[in-house]
């Protein structure tokens, strides 16, 4: 059913005339008498009765008038949800606990006003594709991963440099530490379940590998943080990698630390990714934040991979 058609019958049972009706919508008479032609066509009634002073709905014509406004009601409502800064910003952080998830609270606290929809996506393909499609409006990341760059259209800009800390529990050779450097972890086994080959941070700590010599391990099933934590409390040989920028609460009894690594300082360089031709005016807010609240990158002490760049 033509909208136009819908609008035109409305204004028309409005001002009870076909002349007022075309002022109102800066068309011809002609125009109003073809569109409820048309209307009346697809709907198989007659909707008005022509008299001396104008135009009167029929019986029919008065059954159609409410749902005719809620059908513009529904049009309107269907535009407005999409049309720019209308709609909450649709942000993927990966995950709820990581350094991403902490920049958006930190946006949140600064601009209660804006409408925010915050998800998260497993890999960077679907993420980038998620962008480019529209579902959502910007993704944190590592990028550009080795041989994967991005699409042409995508944008990227670093915003955080997350230091790595070890994470022990408290019968682990290096648990009383006050830091440890990366050379003082080679033969230790830091144990990183859930490193899916081909992710951005598989890469990355293939790169901190190869780069100084640790043992990495990523065997058995990733059952999540929690379990995580109470195997690390409870196996002295087990350390693992944590973002500075974690949050995480375990039981009192783990005794679990989370010690400083340095000479140099790895860091896990988060980017925020977003379509180069989005409209909503909230992402240029977030940007801008994000830009303000960014520090230096490749500082020196620090460590991240070559390809961990933005265009």
């Amino acid at each position: 059913m033509d909208l136009d058609t819908v609008r035109t019958f409305v204004a028309a049972a409005d001002a009870g005339q076909f002349q007022e009706a075309a002022a109102e919508l800066a068309v011809t008479q002609q125009a109003v008498s073809k569109r409820i032609a048309a209307l009346e066509r697809d709907l198989g009634v007659r909707l008005f009765t022509r008299t001396p002073r104008g135009a009167e709905l029929t019986i029919d014509g008065q059954a159609f008038l409410p749902h005719a406004r809620e059908l513009l009601r529904a049009a309107d409502r269907a535009a407005a949800s999409v049309r720019a800064g209308s709609r909450a910003l649709r942000v993927d952080v990966i995950n709820s606990r990581g350094g991403p998830s902490g920049l958006m609270r930190d946006f949140h606290r600064a601009h209660p006003e804006i409408d925010l929809d915050v998800v998260m996506l497993f890999e960077i393909e679907r993420a980038v594709a998620a962008i480019r499609s529209g579902a959502i409006d910007a993704s944190f990341r590592a990028v550009a991963s080795p041989g994967r760059p991005l699409p042409e259209d995508i944008e990227s800009v670093r915003v955080l440099d997350e230091a790595l800390q070890l994470l022990t529990g408290p019968a682990h050779a290096l648990a009383s530490a006050r830091s440890v450097t990366l050379a003082q972890l080679a033969g230790h086994r830091i144990w990183m379940p859930g490193l899916v080959p081909g992710t951005e941070w598989a890469a990355y700590y293939d790169d901190l590998y190869a780069e100084f010599g640790l043992t990495i391990e990523a065997t058995g099933p990733n059952f999540g943080s929690d379990a995580l934590l109470d195997t690390i409390a409870d196996t002295p040989a087990l350390a693992t990698f944590m973002g500075a920028q974690t949050r995480l609460v375990w039981p009192a009894g783990h005794g679990l630390r989370r010690i400083p690594v340095t000479g140099p300082v790895p860091v896990y360089p988060h980017s925020l990714l977003w379509h180069r031709d989005n409209p909503h005016p909230a992402l240029a807010t977030l940007r801008a934040h994000l830009a303000a609240a960014a520090g230096g990158h490749d500082a020196a002490g620090t460590w991240a991979p070559g390809w961990a760049v933005s265009r």
